[in-house]
C-alpha cells in the first residue's frame, strides 16, 4: 500500500491511484476536447447547432412565435428533470456515507471485489457525488439559460425591409445562446455516463479503468460516428 501526499494520507493502492488519474484525464479531457472548434464542427453538437441557426432565422420571419417559445420551454424542462435527478443521486449517495462500514462489508462478499479499507469505500462514494454535483450545476445553468433564450425569442422584433439584417443578427445571437445552454446540458449528460464508470470503482480499480475507457469509446462514437450524427449533418 502507498500513501498519497496532501492534507490526508490515504491507503490507496497504486492501481487505485492510476485508475483515478485515468478517470480524471478522460473525464475532463473529453469534456474540453469536444469544444475544440475544428472537432465541434464535425460532431453531432455542431450539426445540431447549424439547425438551430436555421431555426432562429425562420423564427424571425414568422409573425406568431408561440410555437418557438413553447418548444424552447420543453427543451428547458429536460434540463430541469436531469438537475432534479442529479440532486436525488447526490442525496442517495450522501446517505450511504454514514453506512459505509455495512455497505463495504456487504460488497466485499461479492466475487472478484478488491479488498480495501472502509475509508476507501467512502472515497469512492465521494467521487460519484462529485460527478453528480458537477452534472447538477451544468443542468441547472442550462435550465436557467433556456429561460434567457425564451426571453430573447420574445424580444425578437417584427421583421421588415429596414431591419432584416438586424433581425438576422438577433437570430444568430439567440441560436448561439441556445447552443451554450445545450453545451452545458451535453456536459451534464456525459457526466451521467462517467458516473456509471465511477460506480465500478467500488468493485475493482481495473474494472473502473475499463469502464472509463468503454464510456469514452461510446461518447466518441455517438458524437462523431453515429447514424444520428450523419442524418443531422446531411
Amino acid at each position: 500500500m502507498v500513501s498519497t501526499s496532501g492534507f490526508l494520507s490515504l491507503p490507496l493502492s497504486p492501481l487505485d491511484v492510476l485508475a483515478v488519474l485515468w478517470f480524471a484525464v478522460v473525464f475532463m479531457g473529453y469534456q474540453n476536447m469536444s469544444r475544440i472548434p475544428s472537432l465541434e464542427q464535425r460532431s453531432i453538437a455542431g450539426a445540431v447547432q447549424r439547425h438551430r441557426v436555421a431555426w432562429m432565422r425562420e423564427m424571425v420571419r414568422r409573425d406568431n412565435r408561440m410555437s418557438d417559445s413553447h418548444l424552447m420551454q420543453q427543451l428547458g424542462q429536460g434540463n430541469a428533470f436531469f438537475a432534479s435527478t442529479s440532486a436525488i443521486a447526490i442525496g442517495a449517495l450522501s446517505s450511504l456515507l454514514g453506512a459505509g462500514d455495512k455497505m463495504h462489508t456487504m460488497i466485499e462478499k461479492l466475487p472478484f471485489v478488491s479488498q480495501t479499507e472502509a475509508v476507501i469505500f467512502d472515497i469512492k462514494l465521494l467521487l460519484m457525488i462529485a460527478v453528480f454535483v458537477y452534472a447538477f450545476f451544468k443542468f441547472a445553468w442550462g435550465f436557467r439559460l433556456s429561460h434567457y433564450c425564451g426571453i430573447m425569442i420574445g424580444a425578437t422584433p417584427q421583421i421588415n425591409a429596414e431591419n432584416a439584417a438586424q433581425c438576422d443578427k438577433h437570430a444568430d445571437a439567440v441560436s448561439a445562446l441556445i447552443g451554450i445552454a445545450a453545451d452545458h446540458a451535453n456536459r451534464g449528460l456525459r457526466s451521467f455516463y462517467f458516473a456509471i464508470a465511477a460506480m465500478t470503482w467500488i468493485f475493482h480499480p481495473l474494472l473502473f479503468m475499463i469502464s472509463t475507457t468503454w464510456v469514452l469509446v461510446i461518447l466518441i462514437r455517438r458524437d462523431f460516428f453515429s447514424k444520428s450524427r450523419n442524418v443531422l449533418a446531411s
